[in-house]
């Protein structure tokens, strides 16, 4: 069965996931890191995408990002994958692919899962017991979103900039938003979307967004095809 296409609109922030083949390490080094990052940057502002919220874990990439073009995203990852692979490749004396197939992603309700997003991506560290917390992970957004370091490789979203009328009241907000954990369903609800492709939102968002589209968006309830034939009978 053919592959459909993923959801891309213009303007609405995607949950992307980067995997590496077989689940194993894509960074080793310090260098490794700054490298991903510096062609991340190069990449997004090559393709038009607005990247709000990332983490590099060690065998994984989670980023929040907009695509200002319809295929943004995807030029980006494969000019970012393909640079990363040469280095990679090169550093450690090896060969052959390092990515696990296509990357996955979400298509989200910026209004009611945006911040959720930003959230679930920079706690990472913290859910894969690495740091206690965000803070004191190197490789996220986190110290850009919620402290005073400054990473140009950020578009501050405007659901993150609608936090406060200014950088300091919008970064004591933020930070406020970390003091409970995610919720168990939350977690799972963002996974299952995020893995399989569907959108995480609203009925209403995910409505509108399936006009546009002419697609199903999100998996059917459970019994949902059984009790249509039971009514088709």
């Amino acid at each position: 069965m053919p592959r459909q296409p993923r959801f891309v609109l213009v303007g609405h922030p995607q949950h992307v996931i980067i995997r590496g083949n077989n689940r194993d390490p894509i960074f080793y080094s310090d260098s490794d890191y700054r490298f991903y990052l510096e062609k991340l940057r190069e990449a997004s502002q090559k393709h038009d995408c607005s990247i709000h919220a990332y983490v590099l874990m060690t065998n994984h990439v989670h980023l929040l990002v907009t695509p200002n073009k319809e295929n943004s995203i995807s030029k980006m990852v494969q000019m970012l994958g393909r640079y990363y692979v040469q280095y990679f490749n090169y550093r450690y004396r090896r060969t052959g692919t390092l990515w696990e197939g296509r990357y996955k992603a979400s298509l989200i309700d910026s209004e009611r899962y945006a911040l959720l997003c930003y959230r679930y991506i920079e706690l990472n560290p913290v859910r894969a017991n690495m740091v206690n917390h965000p803070s004191e992970y190197p490789w996220s957004s986190y110290r850009h979103n919620a402290v005073d370091t400054v990473d140009e490789l950020i578009v501050e979203h405007e659901v993150y900039l609608s936090l406060s009328s200014n950088d300091i009241g919008r970064k004591k907000a933020y930070r406020e938003l970390f003091l409970g954990h995610i919720e168990g369903l939350d977690l799972a609800c963002i996974r299952e979307m995020t893995n399989k492709g569907w959108v995480l939102g609203s009925e209403y968002f995910k409505e509108k967004i399936s006009r546009q589209v002419n697609r199903q968006l999100a998996p059917l309830p459970r019994g949902g095809d059984r009790s249509l034939k039971k009514r088709a009978k």
